[in-house]
């Protein structure tokens, strides 16, 4: 019986030192994804009102935006999901809100402007990671009704 125990126990701990490490992974993936989406939302602002932006962008990205409303939009949607991210809140919908985003600015790096990709497939991986950890939440979009 005490055998029993003692392998119960570490088990347990095995599972709770998963769980930590998940978490921590889950934290630190919506942080560093937070700080991009806010970073960037927050540079493309100072694109709109033409001071020059704290981070260099891309000069090709730019041009695809011919109408300022249209940056002003997709940066804004930029800092208000950003910061759902990094205070831990609506993050699904955040997520979801970000994927045709993050997805076109992947794209962008591929296919135009190959200079910034590395942060793209970095975007990507992090927010693949985090739409895996709450599959949960998405699963009835996928469903056939």
């Amino acid at each position: 019986m005490v055998y029993n125990k003692i392998g119960d126990n570490n088990l347990n701990e095995n599972e709770n030192t998963k769980r930590e490490e998940k978490n921590i992974a889950y934290h630190a993936a919506r942080l560093v994804l937070g700080i991009i989406f806010l970073i960037a939302g927050l540079n493309g602002f100072l694109v709109v009102f033409d001071i020059e932006p704290l981070i260099p962008t891309s000069p090709k990205a730019m041009a695809l935006f011919q109408f300022n409303y249209l940056l002003v939009v997709e940066k804004s949607l930029e800092v208000i999901c950003g910061l759902l991210l990094l205070i831990n809140r609506f993050v699904p919908l955040a997520l979801t809100v970000l994927t045709p985003i993050t997805a076109n600015i992947f794209l962008l790096h591929i296919f135009v402007d190959p200079s910034l990709l590395i942060l793209a497939v970095i975007m990507v991986i992090l927010q693949g990671y985090l739409l895996y950890h709450f599959r949960d939440k998405f699963k009835g979009l996928l469903e056939i009704r």
